[in-house]
Formats: structure tokens, sequence, C-alpha cells
């Protein structure tokens, strides 16, 4: 089983996971073109994917969807909200490859079982994404202001985990953004801290999470890569939890394929 998160952040989004000859995407935040070639950079072929699954219809997920999916021929899965939420902004998709699905449920693609969990995030009815494929499993869980139990009991037997750490708060507070808008980002509603992040893992670790954590989904303006890892490695270790033995904590890039992860 193949992993990798091929953008991440707030200026796009897209992850790729594969078993076997069953290959998806989670969300094209990118454009068409930059999410072609993330593709064919880690040795895939774009016209091999069997579907993309929308998180929810913010553009950093959504960008790139209809011109991938109207170029090859691909399924765009999302549940009824989310696609009327984003169909004006993705441009015309053909019928048979508008996938429609309830916001908790399980879409089997070949060897992949995708099951889709509730987040709390200010989108119309956003989702995260669990991927087993016989007793491996990944899981999506980004933009959301609040750790929740669904959240929880969704990725806590994950092997490899693409996991929401957007801002450090003290940069956010002081930092540019109008004051709506960080209220916005603080609030349950919004995105998960560095701190929280790493609150989250140590749960998640005490639970029998497996050894791989990619920090993704950071602000641009309200956080920084070091900032983030140190942070989150200074919440896990104050609670006895080791980088490098009990867990493998590594960053998701902006601008190119990363965390890339075999199972």
């Amino acid at each position: 089983m193949i992993f990798c998160s091929l953008y991440s952040g707030s200026s796009g989004n897209s992850i790729f996971v594969s078993e076997k000859d069953s290959k998806i995407l989670i969300d094209a935040g990118m454009p068409g073109k930059k999410i072609d070639e993330a593709l064919k950079a880690i040795g895939q072929n774009p016209e091999e994917l069997d579907g993309i699954f929308i998180t929810h219809e913010h553009s950093d997920h959504i960008k790139g969807v209809g011109i991938l999916s109207r170029k090859y021929n691909i399924p765009i899965y999302a549940n009824d909200k989310t696609w009327s939420a984003m169909e004006g902004s993705i441009g015309k998709v053909k019928e048979h490859n508008i996938k429609i699905m309830d916001r908790r449920s399980t879409v089997n693609i070949g060897a992949l079982s995708v099951k889709s969990f509730i987040i709390p995030h200010d989108a119309i009815a956003p989702v995260g994404y669990t991927i087993d494929s016989n007793d491996k499993r990944v899981s999506i869980a980004t933009d959301f202001g609040v750790f929740t139990e669904e959240i929880f009991s969704n990725i806590k037997d994950s092997h490899s985990i693409l996991l929401e750490c957007n801002h450090d708060v003290s940069m956010l507070k002081f930092g540019p953004y109008p004051y709506n808008l960080k209220r916005r980002i603080l609030s349950e509603v919004g995105h998960l801290s560095n701190d929280d992040c790493g609150r989250a893992l140590v749960d998640l670790v005490n639970h029998g999470l497996g050894k791989n954590v990619i920090l993704g989904h950071l602000s641009k303006t309200n956080n920084h890569p070091d900032l983030a890892l140190q942070t989150v490695l200074n919440v896990i270790e104050e609670n006895g939890i080791r980088q490098g033995e009990d867990i493998r904590i590594s960053m998701a890039s902006r601008e190119k394929p990363s965390g890339y992860v075999e199972i």
C-alpha cells in the first residue's frame, strides 16, 4: 500500500493512495497540470486513477478536480451537499463520473475500501477519509478545529496518518489576518493548532497508532515547518513518547510530493 502527500497546505491539497492496481486521490486542490507533475514524480500515471474523493468544497481542495476528471475520465466522489456546493466551481463533468456518497459511508475501489467520517469545519458537509486494504489502514484528517471522538475512533488504528497541524496560536493572534478570520481559524470549525495536534497524537499513540505520522495543512502565514514539528515533539516528549522509536513524524510539503510511505 502506498500513501503520499502530493501537496499539503493552504495553497492546495492532494493525497495519493494505492494498493496493487487500485489508485485514488483524496482531493485535488492544485491545478491539474501540477497534480499530473506530482504523480509522475513518484512514478505514477494519472491515467490510471480510479477515483478522486473530495473532503469539502473549499478551493484548496477542488481546484484541479474538474480538469482531471475531464482529461482522464475519472469518477469524483463526494456527498450530496459538498457536490452541490462545488459543482459550479469545477466545470462540467460527465454524468457517469458524478458519484454521490453519504457523509458517513464506505466505497470499495478495487483493493481499497474508502470510508468517510464527519469532521468539524466551516464547510457545508466536510469529511475525512480512512482507507483500508486487507490489514493496512491509512487516514487523512485535516481541516478541523477540534479533535473529536469521531475523528479519533476512525483514525486511531491507522498505520499512517496525514494530520492537521495548521497554525501557531501566537503567530495567528499577532499576525496580519483580520479579527474575524482569526476567530474563525481558532474556532471549533476552524483549524487545529500545533499544540492541539501534539495532544491529539498523544491520545492516538496511547491507543495503538502505527508509527508514521505526516503533519500537514500548515498555514503559510501563521506557521513554519520547523516550529510546527518542534512544538509537536515537545508535547509528545513531555508525555513519554519518543520520536523515531514510538512514532515517526515527518512534514508534508506545500510544494512537492512528500511523506511517501509504503506499508
